[in-house]
């Protein structure tokens, strides 16, 4: 299947990475700045190299407040069957497909792990959308890393709280556990490494076993031990459970002004 991708900045190039790995998928790039570079993949600094050329898939990879600006100039080359791919976060179905003439769209909700195939990425389709359109995309999705598909865009923006943005929270919270680390007496390097390690390794324990997260954090609380003590601290008043769902909502209220 033939796309035109429209930008290539850090999320579309992460993306391409993984997607390149797919025999039936042929992309062209069309980004004046980007430095991404694949034998399989074609790139343009602007749409004068494309001719006549129609391609099943446009793929919006650019800001969105851009979307307006450039996207209309490229709607010639993509057949009227085709479907509007869009990876922009805050830019709605609807005001995609009023911009694309009517076209079918499926939007994309990826996360930065999906540069390393780790992603956790969110597909919303309208109902338009052919069959093989979504089918390829979510092929494309499952390259990255696991995919959920959502049955509405409301879905996509809950979804956009948890995974869109959660790489960042947890950063955060790794950021601050490495500096508790610190304070411990670790030096940075180690203190990293020590959490990094931890963090890793109880996600694939987890992932690896189909006990409840509860059966597994009382499985390393011993009573009136160091991680009964610990948990206390971090999470003996809810404050934490509290904070977390105040994050998440704060993200999702903010995907909902964005639409």
């Amino acid at each position: 299947m033939r796309s035109l991708m429209i930008g290539c900045g850090n999320m579309g190039s992460s993306l391409l990475r993984r997607w390149t790995d797919i025999e039936t998928a042929h992309f062209t790039v069309i980004d004046p700045i980007s430095d991404f570079s694949h034998p399989k993949v074609r790139k343009l600094k602007d749409g004068d190299g494309l001719g006549d050329e129609m391609f099943d898939l446009m793929i919006v990879a650019v800001k969105p407040q851009l979307i307006d600006k450039i996207i209309p100039g490229y709607l010639s080359h993509l057949s009227a069957s085709g479907t509007v791919v869009s990876i922009a976060a805050g830019y709605s179905s609807d005001r995609l497909q009023g911009l694309a003439n009517g076209r079918s769209v499926i939007r994309i909700m990826p996360n930065m792990p999906a540069s390393v195939g780790k992603g956790m990425s969110g597909v919303f389709a309208t109902p338009s959308a052919s069959v093989d359109h979504l089918q390829h995309v979510l092929t494309l999705m499952r390259a990255t890393g696991d995919v959920i598909q959502v049955d509405d865009e409301d879905g996509l923006d809950r979804l956009t709280a948890i995974a869109g943005s959660g790489p960042g929270y947890v950063f955060e919270i790794a950021r601050a556990y490495t500096q508790a680390a610190i304070d411990l007496g670790f030096d940075a390097a180690t203190a990293k490494r020590l959490v990094l390690g931890t963090l890793s390794g109880a996600v694939e324990m987890a992932l690896s076993t189909g006990d409840g997260l509860d059966d597994l954090r009382n499985s390393v609380t011993s009573k009136a031990g160091t991680t009964e003590a610990g948990l206390n601290a971090l999470n003996g008043d809810d404050g934490l459970t509290q904070r977390l769902q105040a994050t998440t909502r704060a993200a999702y209220d903010r995907a909902v002004e964005l639409r």
